[in-house]
């Protein structure tokens, strides 16, 4: 029977589609980190409190894309380069999803329209990435190869959401509740069809590398495809809500170590 368990079971039980799918993490991950820690740099002095915690965002980023990349050392394994049409962070970039990377190589402050796009773009990605983390932790956590990767990368991404949330909050109080959710809808829009690409073309090479037969790969294809209509009609809807979150300044001290994983 084809579930979500199994379809991942059988990636993270074969060495090249193992090292594919941890590829493909790292990268994504080690690119969020650049532009947190860009963004940190660059943060008006009106919102230099905000610096430390994007910067958090960052380092937790860059600590998830070392924690993929120990994953495939402990399985003698080395990066390969990532297929672009599996490139969601940079295929996010080119569709105007995220402050753009000509503009963070510059050295010119951001202004807090730019902050606020930014946090708004983020509550979306970091929905997809707390979901998806999520799902790998209720069927992995207790793995003995990935299972300890799997919940802490999951908790920081929770930490990443509850911060949006938090700091969205504060914007739309100060004033720019209709830009953020003018800018979220556009984002989750254009979000879920990134996704949608981006998974079409992840089980295309993962189908090739695992010989899966025709009905296999277009029965999930189909599945892809019905996520992204369920989500086009209304599932987008729920990357766009903000509320306080329980646990509040998420992103208020130091990012924790992964020295277990070096």
């Amino acid at each position: 029977m084809l579930s979500a368990k199994s379809l991942f079971q059988e990636i993270l039980d074969d060495d090249e589609s193992f090292r594919l799918f941890c590829s493909i993490a790292a990268s994504g991950e080690s690119q969020g980190g650049w532009e947190n820690g860009r963004i940190a740099a660059l943060v008006p002095l009106s919102e230099r409190d905000l610096a430390p915690k994007v910067a958090r965002h960052g380092a937790d980023e860059d600590k998830h894309g070392r924690i993929f990349n120990a994953l495939m050392r402990k399985r003698g394994l080395r990066p390969v380069d990532v297929p672009p049409e599996t490139d969601y962070t940079m295929l996010l970039e080119k569709h105007g999803i995220g402050l753009a990377h000509q503009q963070l190589k510059a050295d010119e402050p951001l202004t807090v329209r730019d902050v606020v796009t930014y946090l708004a773009h983020s509550r979306v990605t970091e929905q997809r990435a707390s979901e998806q983390m999520d799902l790998l932790r209720k069927y992995f956590a207790d793995d003995p190869d990935i299972g300890r990767a799997v919940k802490m990368i999951s908790a920081d991404e929770d930490n990443h959401l509850a911060y949006c949330h938090e700091e969205l909050l504060r914007f739309a109080y100060a004033g720019h509740g209709r830009d953020i959710q003018r800018i979220l809808r556009e984002c989750a829009l254009e979000e879920i069809r990134v996704y949608r690409d981006v998974s079409l073309a992840v089980m295309e090479h993962m189908g090739h590398i695992l010989r899966w037969p025709k009905p296999k790969a277009a029965l999930l294809a189909a599945c892809i495809h019905a996520v992204y209509a369920y989500e086009r009609l209304v599932g987008w809807r729920r990357m766009v809500s903000l509320e306080m979150p329980e646990r509040r300044n998420a992103l208020g001290g130091p990012a924790t170590s992964a020295v277990e994983f070096a």
